[in-house]
């Protein structure tokens, strides 16, 4: 070895890594607890128990006779079914209160609303977050106040206005179930198509795609989610609404179930007939519920994917 040759460099063993040592796992069952979240739980649950409860007050009463709702009222039905007749009240109640032409009409009318209202309020809400144009945050609070004014405060020039256009009946109805429900849809779908990518959007413009193209073949069945989450809240509103209905409907033949209810309480409260009543309120309740059952995960599915951003 030379003098003029470098020495060769030594290089130092690493140190081992310092293990941190770690926290011992709480036991089960040794969490603390917030108190405020103990009494939110218990204030939950007692919530859905009261829920429960009134259900089934509901449906039990259903086949009862007056007396048994007011003298056993969270007992099992006995009497009608002793009788053979276990479905006295519901007949009862569909012969007398015009159920069979209210069932259809309530169809038509809230299937028509919702779709209608869905059908505007999509493309709506697509072009107030995806086409970047100037003032669509500001029109897109305009939409959204729609949802805080009342529509007890505009129900009165509302009758005037249609009934000036001979529009009084379920027509103007059907006109102003999609006013009131444009404001919610299009608030409610801006939170899908905001969660959509953008590189979705670049490819279709990229392949040549143009707005309208790429909103019905692209953006429109990814957000399949939010448009059954918004028929379905719709349809369950409407299905359900009734101050509207004894405004503008006047014809019997052509009342909604909630219309008929109404005017079905006056006469069976008058005969007594509190069984056929609550059997009147079965039917108008129950087919909603068994709706929101069925849909219920998508529901939420679709409610939290639209808060994504």
């Amino acid at each position: 070895m030379s003098i003029t040759d470098t020495p060769p460099v030594v290089r130092a063993a690493p140190k081992p890594a310092r293990k941190v040592p770690r926290k011992p796992r709480p036991a089960p069952g040794s969490r603390k607890v917030s108190p405020l979240r103990l009494l939110g739980s218990a204030i939950v649950w007692l919530f859905t128990a009261g829920n429960l409860l009134v259900l089934y007050w509901l449906i039990t009463a259903a086949f009862k006779t007056p007396v048994e709702i007011f003298t056993k009222p969270f007992s099992l039905p006995y009497q009608w079914f002793k009788q053979g007749k276990p479905f006295r009240n519901f007949v009862y109640a569909w012969n007398n209160a015009g159920f069979g032409d209210a069932v259809l009409t309530t169809v038509v009318l809230v299937g028509l609303s919702t779709v209608v209202t869905v059908a505007v309020s999509a493309p709506a809400a697509y072009a107030l977050t995806r086409l970047g144009k100037r003032g669509s945050n500001g029109m897109t609070n305009f939409v959204a106040i729609g949802m805080g004014v009342p529509f007890q405060t505009v129900i009165i020039p509302l009758f005037v206005v249609l009934s000036k256009l001979h529009l009084d009946n379920e027509y103007g109805l059907f006109l102003v179930y999609v006013a009131l429900s444009i404001p919610f849809t299009v608030f409610l779908l801006t939170g899908f198509f905001r969660s959509l990518p953008d590189e979705l959007e670049e490819a279709a413009a990229i392949d040549g795609a143009s707005p309208v193209r790429t909103f019905f073949s692209v953006m429109l069945p990814l957000a399949r989610g939010g448009l059954i989450t918004a028929l379905t809240l719709n349809a369950i509103g409407l299905w359900n609404e009734t101050l509207l209905g004894i405004v503008f409907l006047h014809d019997q033949a052509h009342f909604t179930l909630s219309r008929a209810l109404f005017t079905f309480y006056g006469a069976a409260s008058y005969q007594s007939e509190y069984g056929g009543l609550i059997a009147g309120v079965a039917i108008v309740v129950l087919p909603m519920l068994v709706l929101y059952l069925v849909l219920a995960r998508r529901i939420i599915t679709g409610l939290t994917l639209g808060a994504g951003k």
